[in-house]
């Protein structure tokens, strides 16, 4: 087209696609749902791919993303549901509020999910601390936002820089890394770029944007409890945190039992992320079912109209995985990382440039860390000296880099936060941009004393 390289027609392509799903959400008024749809469709077209990959490539897309975040979110929302309705939400939100203040509950939360983010997956972690988010703002009258951000912030950095995480530990396999040595790098990163995008980004952003989450999700993870007696403290944090502690017992056994060991197989098993998460629900059942006195019926009925609100999110989380996945097949993000190599940088900027390029292109932080460190890790042997713990690091910041329409995230958090594509743009895009370039910042730095 117009004379131009193969590269560059693909990246304007890419470009005319999210221009046009924009205008068809915000002008058109056109669902989130169709309009990842078309837009993937007509991004196909442009790129000359052949109708039946088109509807290949979505169709993988939108099966990929829900094979995982499907029964994620579906057992995350039962779970939050019996939370909510026992009162174990308000319980937790109550002790928080008490032991922090209602001027720094925002801290407590940031704390939280920091800890609840290193063994858990972005939408686990997201699922199991929403009901939290809406309770502690009720409980607290603190903005919503000044209390999600910093959940938000702590989840990403967390998915994007430290292992066990697919993207981190991947790129630790491609450039030879130290798992330890990146593990401990990446707690001196992550935790200042946490407090920056966190606490101190949602306190400012809460100012300018006011949110209220729709009536249909507040009833269903944060309305008032029907029972006066609430369930225990510590009962309620064993059953928020089985899964937690689960995959942390499979990580553990990853590094002291051998290949192929039966306890290492048991705890592949148990601890895998969905398995973990079941677990966790049976429980519940229990903890916040049986134990507070509530009939298995009305169990039942409880579990059966928790899924209703969230179906719509889910089938837009999906289309957004169709349209990540097109981008993907169309070559968009090979083309992105041939053209930042050629540039002559650190490779520490090199590194972080093609995974946020990637990033911004395919929606995916995984496959920008995957790319961008394939892409990349040519040059650790060519430039002597190169540090690899902060290049899976640098790799990890730029792969969380200016989030929006073309990521699964961006409409997961815009749907529970009740936003518009504009104030999910202000809030959570502005939030991982921050917190990819504090990263890189502090990781540059620190390659001065390492």
């Amino acid at each position: 087209m117009f004379g131009l390289s193969t590269d560059l027609n693909l990246l304007l392509n890419a470009a005319l696609a999210i221009v046009v799903l924009i205008v068809l959400i915000t002008r058109l008024r056109i669902h989130p749902f169709i309009a990842l749809i078309i837009s993937s469709g007509l991004l196909g077209l442009f790129c000359g791919m052949p109708l039946s990959k088109i509807v290949k490539s979505f169709q993988d897309g939108f099966g990929g993303v829900l094979g995982f975040v499907g029964i994620v979110l579906g057992l995350g929302t039962m779970l939050g549901k019996m939370m909510a309705e026992s009162g174990g939400a308000d319980q937790i939100a109550q002790t928080l509020v008490r032991a922090f203040g209602k001027q720094r509950v925002h801290w407590a939360m940031m704390i939280g999910a920091f800890l609840v983010g290193i063994p858990l997956f972005f939408e686990i972690g997201f699922v199991l601390l929403i009901p939290l988010v809406f309770i502690v703002a009720r409980r607290s009258g603190v903005p919503l936002l000044k209390i999600g951000i910093p959940m938000l912030a702590s989840l990403s950095v967390m998915h994007g820089l430290i292992p066990p995480h697919p993207g981190p530990l991947l790129a630790i396999g491609v450039f030879g890394a130290d798992i330890g040595k990146t593990i401990f790098y990446g707690f001196i990163v992550g935790l200042p770029t946490v407090i920056i995008a966190g606490p101190l980004f949602g306190s400012f952003i809460s100012k300018y944007v006011a949110i209220e989450p729709s009536e249909a999700l507040l009833e269903q993870l944060a309305r008032e409890p029907q029972s006066k007696q609430l369930p225990g403290f510590v009962m309620t944090l064993m059953t928020v945190l089985a899964p937690v502690v689960l995959v942390l017992l499979k990580a553990l056994a990853d590094v002291a039992s051998p290949d192929g060991s039966p306890i290492r197989n048991l705890m592949e098993f148990i601890g895998n992320p969905i398995v973990a998460l079941l677990a966790a629900l049976l429980l519940s059942l229990y903890t916040f079912g049986t134990a507070q006195g509530l009939s298995r019926q009305h169990v039942l009925k409880l579990l059966d109209r928790s899924l209703a609100p969230t179906a719509a999110i889910v089938l837009i989380i999906g289309a957004g995985g169709g349209f990540k996945q097109m981008l993907v097949n169309s070559g968009v993000g090979t083309a992105i990382g041939q053209l930042a190599v050629h540039a002559h940088i650190s490779p520490l900027l090199l590194a972080w440039l093609v995974a946020g390029l990637i990033r911004i292109a395919t929606g995916s932080a995984t496959v920008a860390t995957i790319t961008g460190a394939g892409i990349v890790a040519p040059l650790v042997t060519m430039i002597p000296g190169t540090n690899r713990e902060l290049l899976v690091l640098a790799t990890g910041a730029g792969s969380l880099i200016l989030s929006h329409v073309n990521d699964a995230g961006f409409w997961l958090v815009k749907e529970y936060f009740n936003m518009s594509v504009g104030e999910t743009f202000k809030t959570w895009t502005a939030m991982e941009t921050i917190i990819s370039v504090v990263a890189i910042i502090l990781i540059m730095l620190l390659n001065l004393v390492v």
